[in-house]
């Protein structure tokens, strides 16, 4: 059964986004890069921005430099998630403009290796045509 698209899903409208299927990726303008990208230290260490020999370092200090670096927008100290940096656009910092795709792809954060298994709403994507 072929699964009907919406044309365009809303990013913030849980409501418009489609039950996803893998055909969905080569289609798309790469919506899901659009959304906040929360990580931990060991996604911060796998990316290059952090260095194996910080993983001991308070979280708090981390978030400091990285904020000041412009790599991370928040920090919430109780769940020790970090929110990386959005393009003035909403693009995900790591993707490229040009291409829609991922420049750090073999390194991405476990969010977006897991996406749309879970996300705000698993199993389902804000998939937008080209």
């Amino acid at each position: 059964m072929k699964t009907n698209l919406i044309a365009a899903a809303e990013i913030d409208r849980l409501d418009t986004w489609a039950r996803y299927n893998s055909d969905m990726c080569h289609s798309c303008i790469s919506s899901c890069c659009q959304l906040p990208v929360e990580v931990r230290v060991a996604d911060l260490i796998r990316i290059g921005v952090v260095d194996e020999f910080e993983r001991g370092d308070p979280p708090k200090n981390i978030a400091k430099r990285l904020q000041k670096d412009g790599l991370v927008e928040r920090f919430n100290q109780k769940s020790g998630i970090f929110t990386l940096t959005r393009m003035s656009n909403n693009d995900c910092y790591y993707l490229d403009r040009k291409t829609r795709l991922c420049t750090i792809y073999e390194r991405r954060p476990d969010t977006c290796r897991n996406h749309p298994k879970i996300g705000p709403r698993p199993g389902y994507c804000a998939w937008r045509p080209k």
